[in-house]
């Protein structure tokens, strides 16, 4: 994997980026934390085997609601969710590929994403589990159309870090966007 992070102002970015990937995958599969614990097992991953141990590393997002509790995130638990991020991207594969052929298919007609049942309830799906879990002030921020634009930018994202060196793909996206401009 490329350089870790160097600044916490980096590390900060890198757990917020992470949680909103996951949670297109469970807007899009409908996957939940015992997918995600049994696929950390299957890559006997540390630090993620149980739900609790998951929500923990989850709740490092600091766009995420209730302040209490929150563990800090270190560069090997990020590189673990990496790892985790792309097992189920590649296993969700077919579904993925699916959801962006429509998206292609539908922005080239020059008509609204929601109209395919899949991107209308992926739409849905996250904005509804991003309302759920992010607290007040990181939704003030985002308008719905600006929330929408995230949640299918993070599919297309999801697309590549599924497929062959996802993980590299996505550690070099995390230093990238995560880096002070």
């Amino acid at each position: 994997m490329p350089p870790v992070p160097t600044s916490p102002a980096q590390l900060h970015n890198i757990k917020a980026q992470l949680d909103l990937i996951l949670l297109a995958l469970e807007a899009l599969t409908g996957i939940g934390s015992e997918a995600m614990v049994q696929a950390a097992d299957t890559l006997q991953l540390s630090g993620m085997g149980d739900r609790v141990s998951l929500w923990r590393l989850r709740q490092a997002n600091p766009l995420r609601k209730g302040q209490g509790g929150r563990k800090k995130l270190d560069v090997e638990e990020a590189k673990a969710l990496v790892l985790l991020i792309c097992y189920l991207a590649q296993q969700h594969q077919t579904r993925i590929r699916s959801a962006v052929g429509l998206l292609e298919q539908l922005t080239s007609q020059g008509r609204p994403p929601h109209e395919a049942a899949v991107l209308g309830d992926y739409l849905d799906g996250f904005c509804n589990l991003f309302q759920d879990r992010m607290d007040d002030q990181s939704q003030e921020s985002l308008s719905m159309e600006h929330l929408s634009n995230l949640a299918l930018k993070l599919l297309i994202d999801l697309l590549f870090y599924g497929g062959s060196g996802g993980a590299r793909r996505l550690w070099v996206a995390l230093i990238d966007r995560s880096a002070p401009s």
